[in-house]
Order: C-alpha cells, then sequence, then structure tokens
C-alpha cells in the first residue's frame, strides 16, 4: 500500500510566504534607501544653506571692509591736503618775515649815491635795477650786497651811461633760505 502524499500545496504556500517576505524586505529595504537618500538630501541641503549663511556673512564684511578702505582713503586725501595746507600756511609765514628781511637788508645795504628804481622777484632770485652816481658806487652796492648773509654774490647785469656822470644798472641776487643762511654762517664760523 503505498501512500500518497501531495506535497504541492505545503510547498506552494511556503513559497507564497517566502515571496510575501521577500517583496516585504524589499519594499522595507526600498523605504530605508528613500529615508536614507532624503536625509541625506536634507543633511546636503542644510550644508549648503549653511555654507550661503556663511558667504553672505563674509560678503556682507567685505562690502563693509571695502566701505572702510574707501573712508581711510579718503580720510588720507583729506589729511594730504592739510598738511598741503599747512605747509602753504607756514611758508607763507615764513615768506612774510623773509619778505620784511629782504626789504630791511636792502636798504641797509644801500650805499650813498645810489638808488634803485625796480626791484622784480622770481622764486629766490632778485632782480634790482637802480642809479647810481659813478661805476665805482655800483661795484661798492655789489660790494655790500654780498656782504650780507641774506644774499649770495651778487651779478652785475649791466652798466650804462644815464646821461652826464650817472650810470644805471642791472644785477641780480639769490635770495638764501634761512636753512641754507644757517648753513653759510656755520661754514664761515668753522672756518
Amino acid at each position: 500500500m503505498s501512500i500518497e502524499i501531495n506535497l504541492l500545496p505545503w510547498r506552494e504556500s511556503q513559497r507564497a510566504r517566502r515571496s510575501r517576505r521577500f517583496f516585504l524586505a524589499l519594499a522595507c529595504v526600498a523605504v530605508i534607501g528613500v529615508a536614507g537618500g532624503l536625509g541625506m538630501t536634507h543633511f546636503y541641503d542644510m550644508a549648503v544653506s549653511a555654507q550661503q549663511q556663511r558667504n553672505a556673512h563674509v560678503q556682507q564684511r567685505m562690502q563693509q571692509l571695502d566701505g572702510d578702505i574707501r573712508s581711510i582713503r579718503e580720510y588720507e586725501a583729506i589729511r594730504e591736503r592739510m598738511i598741503g595746507q599747512v605747509q602753504v600756511f607756514s611758508d607763507l609765514q615764513q615768506g612774510r618775515s623773509q619778505t620784511v628781511r629782504v626789504f630791511r637788508d636792502l636798504t641797509l645795504s644801500l650805499v650813498d649815491g645810489v638808488h634803485y628804481t625796480q626791484m622784480s622777484r622770481q622764486g629766490d632770485q632778485l632782480r634790482l635795477s637802480g642809479r647810481a652816481e659813478s661805476n665805482h658806487r655800483v661795484s661798492e652796492q655789489m660790494r655790500a650786497l654780498g656782504a650780507v648773509s641774506a644774499f649770495s654774490e651778487p651779478v652785475l647785469s649791466e652798466v650804462e651811461a644815464d646821461g652826464g656822470e650817472r650810470r644805471r644798472f642791472s644785477l641780480s641776487v639769490l635770495q638764501l633760505l634761512e636753512d641754507t643762511q644757517s648753513r653759510v654762517d656755520e661754514e664761515e664760523d668753522g672756518s
């Protein structure tokens, strides 16, 4: 007697269970994969957003620093302009006393029988024109100007007879600045 056992339905039910478990595991893995992918996307989006915020902050600070640099350059330009103005004021102040000194030294060095008719100044050079009683008086006047510490040695340009014994003359002399005068005085004292 043979017993026949039909195992087909049992195998089919086991196969169906295995298929359900496989598809369930596959669905779980797919859900975990999708959730992991979404989590990674969210993480990278957050990292990108944080970096963009940092970049925006850096850009804002750079613009602020650029503005500060521009204002510093403006302040430096204003400072340079003010230094220039102060220099002009000090030059004018020094020039005022030098002008007084020039006129004082010119009058103190004026020799009897000589008078000036015209004086012009171009930079540090003075051009003097005048009249003298004789050539001897012109040379005395040049020696007197050369003896003044405010002037360099005078250079005679021309001497002309002015009808009779009077002579017209033109000469030029360099005005020495205070620094140059002090050096000349020190050289004279040292020698």
